[in-house]
């Protein structure tokens, strides 16, 4: 750029120029007065007087021009940066002109559309990291280095919401730190906060399975680093519980399996070991050891067709005759069924049905004979002589819907409270409250009654008192689903 066209070039031009027009002025219309008044001193002192007022009068002029052209440029441009400062991006500057001013509102408007640029970058940057935060299942929080929050998904914030009213007295075991350090985490919700130290003092990825009330949440902690420094942690979680109670299922599955076939075959081998080293020295002493092993034969068939049938239905694979059903008359034959096995264990059976036809629309009758097959041989299995069994059939209406409901009573030992909830799952066997009457269980009867009746879209219930007996209930949709 042109020196002249300078901000410095145009006050040098503008002194010289004031310069000149003081001096032309004084040459032009002044000296003559001196040269024919110069023994006038009077004259002297107007001309200098004159002079005077013309220099102050175009000082003043050129002070003007110069405060337009450099001040109030200047104070747009401050008044610009301000508006940046206040966050509004948008400021331009109108100033068109080839000198410093002109280039300095040039690199401001270029860098406030960078800054727009950058802002709108950053808050795009935002809304998707905030969008994904939202999206996601799992709880996300991020700690500064104080243990504060400073970020948090709402299923996080949830969480910390549920977990800050935990006490200190559910510290679990192991935890690092002393007293005074975990009040100063004291915004980290307790689970987290041997993670979190450890965290901050090996600076490392830590990951664990953390115990809360009845859930299990698996953690994954990161350092945040700034300059090499950490300045916090974020740590994800999610919830575990249901694959812990599955491979808890799992393991107690494969052992409960292991558990019930190895019985059979231990008789079967040592009766077999017995007949084989000679030790029935009669004929009849060798059939009882051969019809111990045909009836150990046979439990282990049970066991594994049971176990056949439940892996089907729990994979959906259970081919079902669906079909209309009168329950009148299946209740009818089951009665029928098991009436010649109460007179032989003195045990009272009784059906009571309402009036009328009990259909259903839609259901297989030979998996329903086996469900009450099933919860009868139970009841019959667990009630002593001279009790009570009861069949009862009706029909009911819930929520606009009609269901037909069944329910087997019996007046057996009971099951105890805490081992309620547990009676339908594979293998559990209730012996602390049911006093077995008869062996031959292979613990899978309840667990395949349930897959039975959800199939069916149906529940069944459980309710027991200890020495008072129990109940099954099942509640059937009548109409297809």
């Amino acid at each position: 750029m042109s020196f002249w066209r300078s901000l410095v070039g145009k006050l040098w031009v503008t002194i010289i120029c004031l310069v000149a027009v003081v001096l032309i002025t004084v040459g032009l219309f002044l000296l003559p007065y001196i040269d024919s008044n110069f023994a006038n001193s009077g004259a002297i002192k107007r001309l200098f007087t004159y002079a005077c007022m013309i220099g102050f009068s175009l000082t003043t002029f050129f002070a003007l021009f110069l405060f337009t052209k450099i001040t109030q440029p200047m104070q747009q441009v401050i008044e610009a940066a301000n508006n940046i400062r206040r966050g509004q991006y948008g400021t331009r500057l109108k100033l068109r002109t080839s000198d410093e001013i002109g280039q300095l509102a040039t690199s401001f408007n270029h860098m406030a559309a960078e800054l727009e640029e950058n802002i709108r970058s950053l808050n795009h940057e935002k809304g998707h990291l905030s969008s994904v935060l939202r999206s996601m299942t799992d709880p996300v929080i991020t700690f500064d280095n104080e243990g504060q929050v400073i970020l948090t998904n709402p299923h996080g914030q949830k969480l910390l919401e549920i977990w800050s009213d935990l006490s200190l007295e559910h510290q679990p075991e192991g935890d690092a730190g002393p007293g005074e350090e975990h009040a100063h985490f004291s915004a980290v919700p307790l689970p987290l906060r041997p993670l979190f130290m450890d965290t901050l003092r090996q600076g490392g990825d830590q990951r664990a399975n953390v115990h809360v009330r009845q859930g299990v949440w698996s953690v994954h902690m990161a350092p945040l680093y700034s300059d090499e420094r950490i300045r916090g942690a974020v740590a994800v979680l999610r919830d575990v519980t249901e694959e812990v109670r599955l491979e808890k299922m799992r393991r107690d599955f494969v052992a409960n399996v292991s558990h019930e076939i190895r019985t059979p075959l231990s008789m079967m081998q040592g009766y077999s070991e017995a007949l084989l080293d000679g030790m029935a020295s009669s004929p009849e002493e060798r059939n009882e050891l051969v019809q111990v092993i045909h009836d150990e034969s046979l439990r282990m068939g049970r066991l594994v067709k049971d176990l056949l049938d439940l892996a089907r239905m729990e994979a959906g694979h259970t081919d079902m005759m669906m079909g209309q059903v009168d329950m009148g008359e299946l209740l009818e034959r089951i009665y029928r069924k098991f009436t010649v096995r109460a007179k032989e264990r003195d045990i009272i059976l009784e059906l009571h049905k309402s009036e009328g036809q009990l259909l259903l629309k839609f259901a297989d009758v030979d998996k329903l004979e086996q469900v009450l097959t099933n919860l009868l041989d139970n009841a019959f299995r667990h009630t002593p002589a001279d009790k009570q069994i009861s069949i009862t059939g009706s029909s009911i209406v819930l929520e606009g819907r009609r269901y037909l409901e069944l329910a087997i009573r019996d007046q057996g030992a009971g099951i105890h409270p805490d081992d309620l909830p547990f009676i339908f799952e594979r293998f559990y066997k209730a012996d602390k409250a049911r006093v077995r009457g008869e062996s031959g269980g292979t613990g899978l009867g309840l667990a395949i009654v349930k897959n039975i009746v959800e199939s069916h879209h149906g529940q069944i219930f459980a309710a027991s008192r200890l020495g008072e007996g129990t109940t099954f209930t099942l509640r059937l949709p009548v109409e297809k689903q």
